[in-house]
This record gives C-alpha cells, structure tokens and sequence, in this order.
C-alpha cells in the first residue's frame, strides 16, 4: 500500500478486513471449545474459564513480545527498509522458541501447586490442570506463529491472516470433535481432548504460515532468504520496545484472571455464567481488536514515513469507524440474548441466569471502544513504555474494584461484571489524554 499522510476509509478497511477475518475465525476455536465442553457438564464449562484464562496468561507473554517485534516491523516498513523488517522477524523467531521452551519447564513444575492455591473446588481444579498440562505443549507452535503475524501485520500484508485463519479453524473443530466426545475409535476425552485439540490446530497453523510464505511472499525483498545470525544488540533493541507489552500483557490478562478466580468463590454456576459472557464477549472483542491493531500498525507505518501529524486525524478515523461497526452488534446482542447464549449451553437455567450478565457486558463496549483504539494507538507510537503505565493505572483500579463488589461483597454475577466498564472508562481517559498531549512525537526506535 502506497504510504501517504492520511488513510482512506477504503485502505484502512482494506487492511483491517484480513485482520478481522483471522480474530473471528480464532474467536470461533475459543467459541468451539466451549460449546462443545458445554454439552459435557458445568465442571468443564468452568473449568475451561479457569484454564483458557490462565494459558493465556502465560501465552501473553509471547504475544506481547510479538507485539513489540509488529511495531518495529511497521516503523521499518514504513521507512522503506524493508530487509532490516526480516532481520527483526528473525531475532523475534529466536527469541519466541527459547521463552517458549523455558515457560513450559516451569509450568510444568509450578502449575500443579499454584493451580492448588488458587482454585477451591477440587473437580475445577483437577479439570483446568489437565488442560493446561496439554495446552502448553503448543506455547513453541503458538509463539512463533505469533511472529509470523506480526510480520504480516506490520508489513500491511494481512491476507496471509484469512487463510491461515481458516486452516487453523477447521482443524481445531475435527481435532476437538474427535477427541472431546472420541469419535472414529479414540477415547472420550473430555477437556483434555479440548487441549490436545487446540495444540494440534496451532501446529497446522504454523506449517501453514511456513508454506505461504516461501510460496507467496517476496522473502528476497523483505531479507527472510538470509540466514540471520543472533545478535544481542539486535534483541536488546527489539526487547526495549518489547518488554513493556510482554509485561502489559501479561498484567491485563493476569488481572481478568483474578477476576474470573473471584467469581470462581461464588460458586460453579457463577463460574459458567462468566464463562458464557466471556464467550460471547469475544464475538465484539474480535471486531474492536481487528480495528485497533489496524489503528496501531498504521500509526507505527505513518510514523515511519514521516507524517506524525497524520496520526490523530486516524485515530479519530478508526473511532467513527469502530462505532459504526459495533453499535450495530451490540444492540442486535441485547434485543436477542437467548439465541446468542443457547450456541454455549442447552441448559434452561444457565441460559436465563446468563442475561443479565450480557447486558451489563454490551453496555460496557460503549467505553471499552474508544479505550482499545486509544490504546493501541500509544503502542503503536513505539512509546510501550508509556503505553504500560497507562494501562497499570487502569488494572489498579479494576483490581480494587473486582475486590470490593466480588471478594468482599459477594455481589450478583451481572453486577461483578460492572467492572469492565470501570476499566474501560479510566483507559479511555488517561489515553486520551495521553495522545493529545503529543509526548509521543519524539520517540525513536
């Protein structure tokens, strides 16, 4: 795409649309999991809240340094140094296989006692560790898979998202069917299989990412035909953009963690409310996170050629843009709420108790909109850094909340979900302001 000070909303929609594709389509496993473990029972309903939530927090690590590497990616592509863009893939590939190997020695040592600490109900607890012993024997495919997305995203080459989406779908729906129920001779595995199934699906995603490129990517270009040897200035260079979203990552989703480990108290069928809610959360989530990654690859790209006045006007583009969007998916959400809630369970109880929930959720989106685009909007600046501390703030006060209307007062499921609006309003001030303020314009990386 021809660089230039502003987007159109044709060329922006051109890159976020790849994008979206790939979030819904991986939205879909999450989706695929819990519909099919919802047909087994409410344990691993809920423990499959409990377990996905706390591989995730391991996997963001990846994914934050993943994160780091796309905007570097961006500002070099930007620039028009194009195989320096292949030098920064491959110290992040690196990087990525040695953090993934070294956090699956160490789940596997510190998972058991900790998973023991922090779950009470025995059955929960027994379910999510056998998941999560399965699930992080894919961190290696998952990680460096995740590099490869970064690459695409920041090179505005998000086609190759679509189809790998897809593969990685489809594979993750036969795997799990096969093993979570047993099909064609294999034992019934319950939420074990839904791990196992998971791993294999990123492993066909990986391959997949491989084959396209040395098919259809110009690696001469992009300097991916050259053997790149470690270089520790390299890394230290993409680390010092990196660390600060492995860390802000690692913190977001380790609090909604916290969260769901409250709720989790209030008993298993609170437990497999939130897990429906957080289920259905993803269907707006996807959409918002397909704009605000688009939002800040085309703020780190603009950056790069040199047009930093251009990056306000887009980030109020990518807001109208947002709305437009997802005003639409909420209010159709909450004028339908049985019919969304009964793709995740056929139980009459669990579905009525699940709507108010839904409700509060699809109110909290009005906020949350403007604090994602805000945010990733500071990241993509390169200011990581910055956009840590902002988002630090935030968790502290959704923390304190969750505390008080969860811990300590044992409020209803609908009202504990109140907080996802907290956050959201505080985020979307603080970053706001943060880009108004323009302290972003002078950082270099």
């Amino acid at each position: 795409m021809e660089h230039s000070n502003s987007y159109s909303y044709r060329e922006i929609w051109k890159i976020a649309f790849p994008i979206l594709v790939s979030t819904i389509i991986e939205q879909v496993i999450g989706m695929t999991d819990a519909a099919f473990l919802g047909r087994v029972d409410e344990i691993a309903l809920g423990a499959s809240a409990i377990a996905g939530i706390y591989y995730m927090v391991i996997f963001m690590l990846g994914l934050g340094f993943s994160i780091g590497v796309q905007i570097i990616i961006g500002r070099r592509n930007g620039e028009g140094n194009f195989k320096e863009t292949g030098n920064v893939f491959y110290h992040g590939l690196y990087f990525s296989i040695a953090l993934a190997i070294v956090i699956m020695l160490l789940s596997e040592a510190f998972s058991p006692a900790l998973m023991g600490m922090m779950v009470s109900s025995p059955n929960i607890r027994d379910a999510a560790l056998s998941y999560v012993r399965w699930r992080v024997v894919g961190l290696g495919f998952g990680f460096t898979t995740a590099i490869f997305r970064a690459f695409y995203i920041g090179t505005t080459q998000t086609r190759a998202l679509t189809a790998n989406s897809i593969m990685m779908m489809l594979s993750n729906v036969f795997f799990n069917w096969i093993l979570i129920f047993g099909k064609f001779g294999f034992p019934a595995l319950g939420i074990a299989g839904a791990a196992i199934g998971s791993t294999l699906s990123e492993l066909v995603s990986l391959l997949f990412f491989i084959f396209y490129t040395r098919r259809h990517c110009d690696i001469a270009k992009y300097g991916l035909d050259t053997s790149i040897k470690p270089e520790w200035t390299k890394l230290k260079g993409i680390l010092s953009v990196s660390l600060w979203s492995m860390i802000q990552n690692f913190l977001s989703i380790g609090t909604w963690f916290i969260f769901f480990l409250h709720i989790e108290h209030l008993g298993e069928r609170a437990l497999a409310v939130s897990n429906i809610v957080r289920n259905i959360s993803g269907l707006i989530w996807m959409v918002l996170m397909a704009f605000a990654s688009t939002c800040s690859t085309l703020t780190s790209n603009m950056i790069g050629t040199g047009h930093s006045n251009g990056v306000m006007p887009l980030v109020r583009r990518m807001l109208k843009f947002s709305y437009m969007v997802i005003t639409p998916m909420l209010l159709l959400f909450s004028l339908f709420p049985q019919m969304l809630i009964s793709l995740f369970t056929n139980i009459p109880e669990l579905m009525d108790a699940a709507v108010p929930s839904m409700m509060v959720l699809c109110a909290s989106y009005l906020l949350t909109i403007p604090a994602s685009i805000f945010f990733q909007a500071v990241g993509g600046t390169g200011n990581t850094k910055a956009a840590f501390l902002l988002e630090s703030f935030s968790l502290i006060a959704y923390t304190a909340y969750c505390t008080v209307i969860i811990g300590i007062m044992k409020s209803d499921v609908a009202m504990c979900w109140t907080a996802e609006g907290i956050y959201g309003a505080i985020m979307a001030l603080t970053c706001g302001l943060y880009l108004r303020s323009g302290r972003w314009r002078s950082k270099a990386i």
